[in-house]
């Protein structure tokens, strides 16, 4: 019994919750508090993602329901808000905009195929345990993905937030320099009232982060559209939304549309999992009060997203805006989750006659505002700093993706990022290792320059697993080292403190290298082998035919053992210590 309500509680954190905390009346008005102000952010943005991702508003409210709920109790993150977002919401156009025209049945089908795709992936990632994936798209890659399409979000607005018609262009350059040529054709009380909903969304938001100022502007020019008849002015407005709940419906499927959909999915599926993921931890460091366990995360989002396309839930993934406004608010638990959506039904019922007159100028205000934020520049100024190699997977990402569109974009960078993995695995760092003056510690020459370099060993330390990317690299410095040194030296000494794992191509160059030495008397010595590499020598037979009084703790036993051969002194006390303890390290 007890068994199995932990692993009930496992599967279901959302129990958890009220177990360890003690739930109370204290916790449910904060939470009450966060999921309202939550809410009031998310019902307008929702709507402007949903036009975003080419489909009618109804569906991002939608997604704010039953993707929400179920987050809620599957989720291992007490303050993570999901719904609609902005890059969920370009990728997904990006791809299903290939295959059908946006705003169409076909296109709405396939969105919400799409959505269920890209759940059943996660739930397979999480079930096999894969959430370890996400790994492979590095922090650079990311970052300029993201900056370049929130640019791209940006640019797409234009037409809504100057009243002007502009062509399906496939490139970003392309739409950019349509407006500038046309534009004089702007509606210029349209581009005001874009303008104007910027400027105010961006002061209340300087004023008080968690108050609601995208509403806010929505409701006032809303109002004046209305009183003012400015939509018979060319000011577009969102029209008829349906009131009522999303029915159950099943998204038409076909093994052909899913190839054709699976770049997207791939690319959504790992994207939004990356984000969700790191706003949660985020939380997690800041309140330690819960721990995020990332298969399960991938579990949540992907029953979220399965059984949410069902209900006519367009893709969703977690806010890093609104999850900060949820904790700053004073969210406790999943449930202010719970109660964001009970305001999103409660809109749905009641409210969705109030959205006829919504302007699209002020969703694409909200939309500009929402992403400028994520053009990263400092993070592209900090690595320009930093690491050179990462800033140019960042660049280049970046630029492929405003060239190129955002599935290419980020494949672009995944390769790039393997291109430079690959280059400097097979370059590792070998450094040549010196004795400080007075002290048993070697170091960097190339650090130290001063330090004493003895005629008689040459020290060598190697900086990775030695494998068959990189073996011929280590063959050709270690020879080149040995080639330099005048006169020739009488040991070799390799320091294996840092290669953490060998295979057999490495193992032959090892031996080629051994052979090599023997050809110039020069002795092998091996110091600091760690288990795994020692229980490999010794599988292999190399540690017998090399000899087990070839290997050493300490650079300084080794050197100590030169030293001794050198000057033909016999083996005092210290070394027959020594020597019992070698044989114990190689045990």
């Amino acid at each position: 019994m007890v068994n199995t309500v932990k692993k009930l509680y496992k599967i279901i954190p959302f129990f958890q919750t009220f177990k360890d905390q003690g739930y109370n009346r204290s916790f449910f008005k904060a939470d009450s508090i966060a999921g309202i102000t939550v809410g009031v952010v998310l019902i307008p943005q929702a709507i402007a993602y949903a036009l975003l991702m080419g489909v009618p508003p109804i569906y991002g409210l939608y997604a704010c329901l039953v993707p929400l709920v179920l987050y809620a109790i599957f989720g291992t993150s007490r303050q993570l808000s999901i719904g609609p977002v902005a890059v969920t919401a370009i990728l997904v156009m990006s791809g299903v905009s290939q295959l059908a025209e946006p705003f169409t049945e076909k296109f709405i089908e396939l969105v919400l195929f799409a959505g269920f795709l890209i759940g059943v992936l996660q739930i397979i990632m999480s079930v096999l345990r894969m959430g370890f994936l996400v790994n492979l798209i590095s922090q650079p890659v990311i970052s300029g993905f993201i900056s370049a399409a929130a640019i791209i979000i940006i640019v797409s607005q234009l037409e809504q937030g100057l009243g002007i018609e502009i062509p399906d262009f496939k490139h970003t350059h392309q739409i950019v320099w349509y407006t500038i040529s046309h534009f004089f054709e702007v509606n210029w009380i349209t581009l005001t009232i874009c303008v104007g909903s910027i400027v105010f969304i961006n002061i209340f938001k300087q004023w008080k982060r968690s108050f609601p100022g995208a509403l806010m502007v929505l409701v006032i020019t809303t109002v004046v559209v209305y009183l003012f008849d400015l939509h018979n002015h060319g000011v577009a407005i969102i029209k008829d939304v349906p009131s009522g709940l999303p029915s159950f419906t099943i998204p038409e499927m076909s093994y052909e549309t899913m190839v054709a959909l699976m770049p997207s999915v791939l690319t959504v599926t790992f994207i939004g999992y990356v984000g969700s993921i790191g706003i949660a931890k985020s939380m997690q460091m800041k309140n330690r009060d819960h721990i995020i366990r990332p298969n399960q995360e991938l579990f949540a989002l992907g029953i979220a997203k399965v059984i949410g396309s069902f209900f006519q839930a367009i893709p969703s993934s977690g806010s890093y805006s609104r999850t900060a406004i949820n904790d700053e608010a004073g969210g406790k638990t999943a449930v202010s989750s719970i109660i964001t959506a009970v305001m999103v039904l409660f809109s749905l019922l009641f409210l969705t006659s109030y959205f006829y007159y919504i302007p699209k100028a002020t969703l694409a205000a909200i939309i500009i505002v929402s992403v400028f934020g994520l053009v990263n520049f400092s993070e592209a100024k900090y690595l320009f700093k930093l690491r050179r190699r990462d800033f140019i997977v960042m660049l280049i990402t970046f630029l492929g993706t405003l060239i190129f569109g955002v599935e290419k974009g980020i494949l672009i960078g995944v390769l790039l990022s393997f291109v430079f993995l690959q280059y400097y695995s097979a370059r590792p760092h070998i450094a040549e290792l010196v004795n400080i003056p007075g002290t048993k510690y070697y170091r960097n020459i190339n650090r130290f320059p001063d330090a004493l370099q003895s005629p008689e060993y040459l020290i060598i330390r190697f900086d990775n697993q030695l494998y068959f990317g990189n073996s011929s690299y280590f063959k050709d410095t270690i020879l080149a080292y040995i080639s330099k040194r005048k006169p020739t030296p009488n040991f070799f000494i390799l320091d294996n403190t840092n290669m953490h794992d060998m295979d057999s191509t490495g193992l032959h160059v090892l031996e080629d290298i051994q052979q090599y030495l023997d050809t110039l008397g020069i002795q092998l010595l091996m110091v600091g082998t760690i288990g795994p590499v020692r229980d490999f020598l010794k599988r292999s037979g190399f540690t017998d035919k090399l000899g087990v009084d070839h290997y050493y703790l300490t650079i300084s036993d080794a050197v100590d053992y030169a030293e001794n051969r050198t000057k033909h002194a016999p083996i005092h006390e210290a070394a027959i210590q020594f020597n019992t303890k070698r044989r114990s390290f190689l045990d």
